[in-house]
Order: C-alpha cells, then structure tokens, then sequence
C-alpha cells in the first residue's frame, strides 16, 4: 500500500518548548518510532510542517539589512533540508540498513490570481508590540495584524496546483525508498510575467499540499497525523464527540475552526472527493491502528454520513 504520511508540528515541536535542535531530533524520534511500524510492506511518502523553523530563520533575518535578508521561499528550502536530514537519520537508524531516504526539496506552483494574495492571513515570525509592528511593516513592506493583543506579519497562503517534483519522487518510490518532501506545503513558486519560474513570499497549507502530493502519487491512503486522535464535535466541551467516519459532504457542513482542524478536513475530503479513496485524521500515537482501519477519522466517499465513537 502507498502511503503519504502528513506530519503535523507537534512531530518536530511540542508546544511550548524551545525551538533547540536536541528538542527537534528528540520529537522526531518519537515519529520515526511510531513511522516504522508501519513500513514493512507500504511505501512510504512523508510530509511535514515548518512553522517554527521559518519562524526562527526570519527572526535571525531581521538582523541583516532589508535588502540582504533572504526571502520565505528560500528559508522554507532551508529547512526542508535540515527537517529531512533529521528525519532520514532518526528512520534510518530503526529500520534495516538497505532501506533507502531521499529528501526531495519540493516546488510548488501557485496562480498569480490567488485570492489569497489580496487579504493575506497566514501568521508568521514573532509577535510585536502595535508600534514595531508598524515601524516593521513600513521598513520591510510587510503586511502585519493583530495576534489577539500583540501583532504579527502575516503572508498569502494560496492553494497549491502542481507538485514539480512529482516524477522523481514516483522513481523513487519504484525504486522502494522512503520520500521525504513537501515540506511546509513545499516551496511556493509561480511563473512571472517574463515566463521565468520564481519564489513567492508566502507559506502553502502543508495538508492542503499533501493532500495534492497523495492525490498526484495515487497513494492508497493519506494519514494527517496531529496531536489528537480523530476530529471532533463539540471538542473540548462536555459535549464533545469523535468522530469515527465520514461522507466529506457532510464533515464540511460541521464547519471547523480555519486555524485548526479546518485544513486538515479539508485536505482529508479533497483527497476522498478526487480519489474515492480515505483519507484519515488521527494522533500519530495511532499510527497502526490507522492503516489498520480501527483508529482516526475516515473520511471517504464510501459511506454516507457521520459515525460517532
């Protein structure tokens, strides 16, 4: 079975913890110990975040003059590299030792004509104080808004079109090595007015990209690994209820926060819609269980509506 294995944040960093490179290493651990239970007979493709490690590369920019520090594009590229090498080295040290890695640094096209472009909304680097916020946005021809009382840069988050990497990442999957890519919803680039290929500031939604990575591989299933076991109703209410499986029509009528669960129900009824095929949310804990079918959230078209555990 091809598999694409979505890593939420929490895989490389817990919350509150300090973004240290011991810290990230131990978290990405964990996910191999939990990743490697699940490779003997699948292929295996993994995805993963980078919110932190943007962020700590932009705070570092921001001492180099304006026209010095390097654009989102090329710091999302930086730490595809280092995610991926932490990542291969943790795998590789529980697997057997012919198992092949390969970190594949993944372009995403973009459209020009995004909406996303016109109101951006996705949060990124530190958070400021109302006066720097706007010395900064003025100085670097940022876009800043509040972050409940203190403020922050937000950039376009467009919807991903085509994965450019997708032939190679198929050659080695033939070739039964482990994929690592799209890190952070990949690099995002979009063709200029001069036809020229080029990075863009802005982040792509990591599970809306993998989800387009596991539809374009024609995986088998695509497993969003985050911090809590399915998505639910209700959640953190004394109503509260998980949800075991689900129609996408009628799990996008449930209208989940855009800041949390919304994406990854999103990308879990996309790949479902255009596939026919299920997608699941679930903790990364459950990884077994989940390709086993007893764990998560299923999400497919198979079934109409909504079973409850």
């Amino acid at each position: 079975m091809r598999i694409v294995v979505a890593l939420g944040g929490n895989a490389l960093l817990r919350r509150g913890e300090p973004l240290t490179a011991d810290n990230q290493r131990a978290n990405i651990r964990i996910a191999a110990e939990q990743i490697a239970k699940i490779h003997p007979g699948n292929e295996l493709v993994i995805a993963h975040g980078n919110g932190p490690q943007v962020g700590l590369l932009s705070l570092q920019a921001q001492s180099y003059k304006p026209d010095e520090a390097y654009p989102l594009d090329v710091l999302g590229a930086e730490t595809e590299g280092m995610i991926g090498y932490i990542i291969e080295q943790e795998l590789g040290n529980l697997l057997d030792f012919e198992v092949p890695f390969a970190t594949l640094l993944t372009q995403v096209e973009v459209d020009a004509n995004d909406p996303a472009f016109k109101d951006p909304t996705k949060f990124i680097g530190p958070v400021y104080g109302k006066e720097e916020a706007e010395r900064l946005a003025k100085e670097k021809g940022w876009v800043v808004k509040a972050d409940g009382d203190k403020f922050r840069r937000v950039v376009a988050s467009p919807k991903p079109k085509r994965i450019f990497e997708i032939r190679p990442i198929k050659w080695l999957l033939e070739k039964s090595s482990i994929v690592i890519c799209a890190g952070g919803g990949g690099i995002p680039t979009m063709y200029g007015e001069n036809g020229k290929l080029q990075g863009i500031e802005a982040v792509i939604d990591k599970d809306l990209c993998s989800s387009l990575l596991a539809e374009q591989l024609d995986a088998d299933l695509l497993v969003i690994a985050t911090d809590v076991n399915a998505a639910y109703v209700d959640f953190n209410k004394p109503t509260q209820k998980a949800i075991a499986q689900a129609h996408p029509d009628e799990l996008e009528r449930l209208g989940f926060a855009a800041g949390s669960m919304g994406p990854k129900v999103q990308a879990a009824c996309d790949f479902a819609r255009h596939t026919g095929k299920v997608a699941v949310i679930g903790s990364l804990a459950d990884i077994e269980d989940i390709v086993k079918g007893t764990a998560g959230t299923r999400v497919s078209t198979s079934k109409p509506g909504i079973d409850y555990r």
